[in-house]
């Protein structure tokens, strides 16, 4: 009886102590929350503390730039002009995820909403009117008018709500409309504007109330739906080009990234009846399929004969493939028969795409002694751990991260950066994707130019990703303090920035953040991207539609949403060069939708500092062409094409850049 007394009085004390050590660990969570959210705090304070710095020496600097002017009398000659904007860390954009699978958008079904002539056509010319609509092909205004529903408010009714959440753009049809901005009146609207159009590009937050004047009728479309309409038309009539390039004989051989660049140089050309598309005995430089319609050929054996018909061709079929391989003499006529829709090639651009497609992929192939290094590196890191490592400093703050300088324990010669990122906010902002496609992309991106990731780890709280330590600063904070750089700095930053991307582009990856705030300096002074948040392995010839990027460096084709792939990054470098030499982007607006439509208005519109050469202005617009297939870097040389520039000539250790 003693015995069992016992063992129940062991159990209670047992259960007693489980229960102290229950709530002693309650405490402790309670006690780890409670500093996560002064830590968070603190993390914000410093982030504005950066920022008010970065606003002060800006300040400064123009202040000094100011006074030597004064001084000097040479205004054109100071480094900082005294309008410059205030150098701040740019963030990127990121949409969430499409859920639309291209393959299955000939499926999706489209609500169509009756309207009166009237309306149909205010509607059109409100869309054709606006500066970012009016880039859209003619097909997708006509849909996306045809898709908008109507809607009725009150006066005094709020239409669109500053700090709310934003997803559908309207057009005004009747009634007045007041735009203000915290408690300040902006503009009043009144029928036939659009507004609202920011929140179709990606999730967004309203930067304005809008608000009824008088009683009021809209026509609004959502982000879903206006996505749908301009991937569809885009993906549609991209497929129906492949397939008709793999019909053709010549073609057959291509892979698939060569035809998908011919798909997309491709043109429309219209014809009426009767209309001599190619005359016999003409030359020609043109190549034709057929998309609509039929063509009758004919030939005319002298001069003193009538022409006889030979054949009639009709959708899928083409003509003048000769033209394609040199100077050809046509050897019959071809007459379009009613209306005709042809896709037209020529000679020069065909050249530019086509050839040495694949010559850069043999190079990639790794060695033995490459592969056998890699691997044991591999083998060492898979056996540290979180615990193996001691704190020295923190290197810098993000919007939900920090990184922190690290050493091994038992080998204090060896440092890392440890990148630490919050789990709960990558959750809040639904950026897993993102987080798990940079993980699997830096692991294998094994280049000089690209910072190194090692390992990754997890806790409750945060992951970890343990990086290569580049301790040269960031040239962002560089390009700040000196304002420019000259033309030998920026050849040499802009060919290690080729490196990494032509390391990336023969993979079938797309980088998609380039700017300067994501490069980073070494010990030696080499420069190497980091930040693959936006990074996404498309593949080869492949395509995708997700919003991504930093304002003043989206390309036109993200922000028509016509799909995308490494020629993006073409464009980017186009900006980054310019932002570099003149320091600050060729395209900036007030805000985000004012900078996409001055991008929209294309390269050409911009006036160049004199600060950069022809050279490299040439090279700039080169990168820079409205029409990716047509971007050096994205021909058939692909950035072999670019290194071969002019601008490169005098660019001094660039074999050393290349074989570090």
């Amino acid at each position: 009886m003693a015995t069992v007394s016992k063992c129940t009085g062991t159990l209670r004390d047992l259960q007693l102590a489980l229960q102290l050590k229950i709530e002693e660990l309650r405490q402790r969570d309670a006690l780890i929350d409670e500093l996560e959210l002064e830590l968070d705090t603190k993390d914000d304070l410093i982030r504005q503390l950066q920022i008010e710095l970065d606003r002060y020496r800006s300040s400064s600097q123009q202040a000094l730039s100011s006074q030597e002017t004064a001084n000097t009398g040479a205004a054109d000659q100071t480094q900082f002009a005294s309008d410059e904007p205030q150098r701040i860390k740019r963030q990127a954009i990121s949409a969430e995820p499409s859920g639309l699978d291209p393959a299955k958008l000939t499926d999706v079904t489209l609500t169509s909403y009756l309207k009166t002539k009237e309306s149909g056509e205010l509607i059109q010319k409100a869309l054709m009117n606006n500066d970012f609509m009016k880039h859209l092909e003619h097909g997708q205004i006509l849909t996306i008018m045809d898709c908008m529903y109507p809607t009725t408010l009150s006066k005094g009714c709020c239409v669109i709500q500053e700090g709310d959440d934003g997803s559908t753009v309207y057009v005004l049809e009747e009634g007045m409309v007041e735009v203000t901005k915290q408690g300040k009146t902006l503009c009043t609207i009144g029928p036939g504007k659009v507004f609202g159009e920011l929140a179709i590009l990606y999730n967004c937050t309203r930067t304005a109330s809008v608000t009824a004047l008088t009683d009021i009728k809209l026509w609004a479309i959502d982000r879903q739906n206006f996505q749908t309409i301009m991937m569809r038309s885009g993906v549609i009539k991209h497929s129906q080009y492949m397939d008709f390039l793999r019909s053709i004989p010549s073609f057959q051989s291509l892979p698939e990234d060569g035809l998908s660049k011919l798909a997309d140089v491709l043109e429309e050309t219209h014809y009426g009846d009767s209309d001599y598309i190619i005359r016999q005995g003409a030359t020609g430089d043109t190549f034709f399929i057929i998309s609509e319609g039929q063509v009758k050929v004919s030939q005319q054996n002298s001069p003193s004969d009538e022409q006889v018909t030979v054949t009639t061709l009709s959708k899928g079929d083409w003509f003048g493939e000769q033209a394609l391989k040199g100077e050809d003499v046509r050897t019959a006529s071809y007459t379009a028969v009613g209306d005709v829709t042809c896709l037209v090639i020529d000679r020069e651009s065909f050249k530019q795409l086509i050839g040495g497609l694949d010559d850069v992929k043999k190079k990639q192939c790794e060695n033995n002694e490459v592969k056998e290094k890699l691997q044991a590196e591999a083998d060492f890191f898979s056996s540290v751990s979180l615990n193996d490592f001691n704190t020295i400093c923190t290197l810098g703050m993000g919007g939900f991260s920090r990184v922190e300088l690290v050493q091994l324990k038992n080998e204090t010669n060896r440092s890392f950066a440890l990148k630490v990122l919050k789990k709960r906010h990558i959750v809040d902002t639904s950026q897993q994707g993102h987080i798990l496609s940079e993980r699997h992309i830096m692991m294998e991106a094994h280049s000089p130019f690209i910072v190194r990731l090692y390992r990754t780890f997890k806790d409750s709280k945060f992951l970890y990703m343990l990086l290569e330590a580049c301790l040269g600063g960031e040239l962002w904070t560089l390009l700040r303090d000196k304002g420019s750089f000259d033309d030998s700095t920026t050849r040499f930053y802009t060919g290690c920035v080729i490196e990494a991307l032509a390391f990336l582009h023969t993979r079938g990856i797309i980088y998609r953040d380039l700017k300067p705030e994501n490069i980073i300096l070494d010990n030696r002074g080499y420069a190497k991207l980091v930040d693959f948040g936006f990074a996404k392995k498309v593949g080869l010839g492949k395509k995708t539609w997700t919003f991504c990027g930093t304002p003043e460096y989206v390309a036109p084709e993200i922000i028509l949403n016509k799909g995308h792939d490494s020629s993006a990054d073409c464009w980017s470098l186009g900006i980054l060069i310019f932002e570099l030499l003149s320091g600050s982007p060729p395209f900036s607006g007030s805000d985000p939708m004012m900078t996409y439509n001055i991008i929209l208005r294309g390269i050409d519109m911009i006036e160049f500092p004199k600060k950069i050469t022809k050279s490299a202005a040439t090279l700039i617009k080169r990168l820079c062409r409205d029409n990716p297939s047509e971007r050096i870097g994205n021909q058939k040389n692909g950035v072999k094409d670019i290194q071969k520039h002019k601008w490169f000539e005098g660019l001094t250790g660039k074999a050393s850049v290349r074989g570090t």
